[in-house]
């Protein structure tokens, strides 16, 4: 029914850029709150960013100044580009959206991650 794919994720050095995509295809009437989160090895999922239907954007502290969530509501897609990576950004990533199918029907979807890895 909806679907959310990811791309982007590389090996990359200290101080290096990457930009992950989430793209999502399926019965969607419009889209609310898009979401990135992160999964490191051993440790518990959190939150990076988000982004309104709106355009209004919160960060998390660690990743503020060096990351920007954006979209694209005529694709479908959210954004994350990331400069000035660190070792410590080193993670999965994966997407959530909150999906509008009709009045007072919403769902949420992930996407299936994409690995980042930054290397020191």
């Amino acid at each position: 029914q909806v679907q959310l794919v990811e791309s982007g994720g590389d090996l990359v050095q200290a101080g290096g850029s990457l930009r992950l995509s989430c793209a999502a295809s399926g019965s969607i009437s419009s889209i609310n709150t898009m979401a990135w989160y992160r999964q490191a090895p051993g440790k518990q999922r959190e939150l990076v960013a988000t982004i309104t239907r709106g355009g209004s954007t919160n960060y998390a502290a660690s990743v503020k100044g060096r990351f920007t969530i954006s979209r694209d509501n005529a694709k479908n897609t959210v954004y994350l580009q990331m400069n000035s990576l660190k070792p410590e950004d080193t993670a999965v990533y994966y997407c959530n959206v909150e999906i509008v199918f009709g009045i007072k029907q919403y769902g949420y979807y992930w996407g299936q991650g994409t690995q980042v890895t930054v290397s020191s």
